[in-house]
């Protein structure tokens, strides 16, 4: 764990260190002095049914030698076939148990909503805002994955979806940390600091830190961008059997988002937190443009209603939307992924004519650093690897790249809301998808969903309707104006462009100075150097 940095530069780091592992001292003199046990791992492998990772060992350079040596000789195979068979077990009893008719809706008393609890939503943002001010909340961002389905080979917090501004995701919400501090403190008096813990992957971390200490850390204080890396696991057949990438590299993944619990303990988060008086965390996904970033009301809610796990929902409106929902389960609170769910069970509805399972779950949870303690000390241990069957690019045993066309393995990952059933107060907020949730996962060239468009397009969106809401007007090309429906209805309604700075304005608020009684041609843009955009007619 580092504060700014991470544990060691770029810089001369291996290919095995870029990829998660890190190669204590003694391997690197081994390297060094030319005293690789091979026999022995040859030994470990075979005992562990792993033998073929060294067939190709007589063809490899001696640096790849070195490379698949501490790649090998880092891994536990004891540990990883205890995780594979749980996790094989544990898949094939889910596809047989019936989940349907173990599932309950979360009930009322535990939700919050910002729709039908308007009358409460001032006061839960004001506890939050005072949190804030006592330096009581923390940000924790998951930041492992790379853009690989987006098109590029960087980090996904890296990505521009082309926004008149051009800020990337990591910008966009760092610049929401900067005013949420900002706000804290005008309305109680208080210089206050949002840590932003931040999850990479053995692939994102070096690419990461270096794009932050580039952009100075977007104006935030290096001291309290704290980076750390989750681990990684080989990819496996479907019997068992861990997978070569090349001849010199096994398929490694991140662990999950769920793997989270378990870099906190090896890398010491939680005592980090504790350190600095942090009371609660936010944690959130890295792509979902609109997230509001440590959300003052989501986390005067949780507080007020002394819970010390929550999960933020967006309503699910469509029966079939491929979206897991957060409900009980044999009393238990948990996500189910859709997959499980029967088609009757998801169309139920009640007496309002709201779907029943209706809370979608966005991967956005707030947790109390007591509660993280307890996971970290105590139930991690018990959390069971899923099984995403997948294709995975191998080599052969005659030594050649495959690249399949139908999954050949699987990969083990744990998930972050895995740990909802050891809460002993867990509570649900569910907000408007339109405000809160529009998730980058796809290139514009694909299914026409979670895309750069899509993630632009809803926040300028969402900016229009701020605009309206604070006064301020749209004008076409002749001065007449425009009608007042930013709401997009499907993908190719296009909006009006426009786009206010998280520096200028958290949530909507305090942008009456700039728009009120005014009108407007599109592209707008307002940000910290003012507005950017012919006014007419202003009052």
């Amino acid at each position: 764990m580092r504060g700014g940095r991470g544990a060691q530069s770029g810089a001369g780091r291996t290919d095995a260190e870029r990829r998660g592992l890190w190669l204590p001292p003694c391997f690197l003199k081994a390297w060094l002095v030319g005293t690789m046990n091979v026999p022995e791992l040859r030994s470990r492998l075979s005992q562990a049914g792993q033998a073929h990772l060294l067939q190709f060992w007589p063809e490899l350079e001696e640096a790849q030698q070195m490379e698949l040596y501490a790649e090998l000789e880092a891994m536990n195979f004891e540990e990883l076939h205890v995780f594979f068979q749980k996790a094989t077990a544990e898949s094939s009893q889910a596809q047989r148990d019936g989940m349907d008719a173990r599932m309950e809706p979360v009930p009322r008393e535990v939700l919050g909503s910002a729709t039908r609890d308007q009358d409460q939503l001032q006061a839960w943002e004001n506890e939050g805002l005072f949190q804030i001010s006592q330096n009581k909340v923390a940000v924790l961002l998951l930041a492992g994955g790379q853009g690989t389905r987006l098109g590029v080979a960087y980090p996904k917090g890296m990505y521009d979806v082309g926004l008149p501004s051009h800020k990337t995701l990591f910008q966009i919400q760092a610049e929401r940390i900067l005013k949420l501090q900002q706000l804290a403190e005008k309305y109680h008096g208080n210089k206050c600091v949002i840590p932003w813990y931040i999850m990479t992957s053995g692939r994102t971390m070096e690419s990461t830190e270096e794009f932050f200490a580039k952009h100075k850390y977007f104006g935030l204080r290096k001291e309290n961008v704290i980076f750390f890396q989750q681990g990684m696991l080989p990819a496996m057949t479907f019997d068992g059997k861990i997978i070569l990438e090349e001849k010199h590299k096994v398929s490694m993944a991140p662990d999950g988002n769920g793997g989270l619990y378990r870099a906190l303990a090896a890398q010491n988060i939680v005592q980090d937190m504790e350190r600095r008086g942090v009371g609660c965390v936010h944690v959130y996904c890295v792509d979902n443009i609109l997230v509001r970033v440590a959300d003052p009301r989501f986390i005067g809610f949780c507080v007020r209603k002394g819970a010390d796990c929550g999960a933020k929902v967006v309503e699910k409106t469509n029966p079939t939307e491929p979206v897991g929902v957060v409900c009980r389960v044999d009393g238990v609170y948990q996500v189910v992924e859709y997959s499980e769910i029967a088609l009757a069970t998801a169309q139920r509805r009640g007496p309002d004519g709201r779907l029943q399972f209706s809370a979608g779950n966005i991967a956005n949870h707030f947790f109390t650093v007591p509660f993280l303690r307890d996971v970290v000390k105590v139930h991690e241990p018990r959390l069971l690897h899923h099984v995403a069957q997948k294709k995975i690019s191998c080599v052969s045993p005659q030594g050649q790249r495959v690249k399949p066309d139908k999954p050949n393995g699987i990969k083990m990952e744990k998930f972050v809301f895995d740990i909802f059933q050891f809460a002993k107060k867990f509570v649900v907020y569910e907000v408007l998808r339109e405000d809160e949730f529009s998730p980058l996962k796809n290139a514009d060239s694909q299914n026409g969903k979670d895309n750069p468009t899509t993630a632009r397009h809803a926040l300028m969106s969402l900016h229009h309707c701020w605009v309206l809401n604070a006064g301020g007007h749209f004008i076409d090309e002749n001065g007449s104006r425009l009608p007042a429906i930013p709401r997009l209805k499907d993908a190719n309604d296009v909006p009006i462009q426009c786009e206010i700075s998280p520096l200028i304005s958290y949530a909507g608020e305090g942008i009456e100075s700039y728009v009120a009684g005014k009108e407007f041609h599109a592209p707008l843009i307002i940000d910290e150097n003012g507005v950017h955009e012919l006014v007419k007619n202003g009052l």
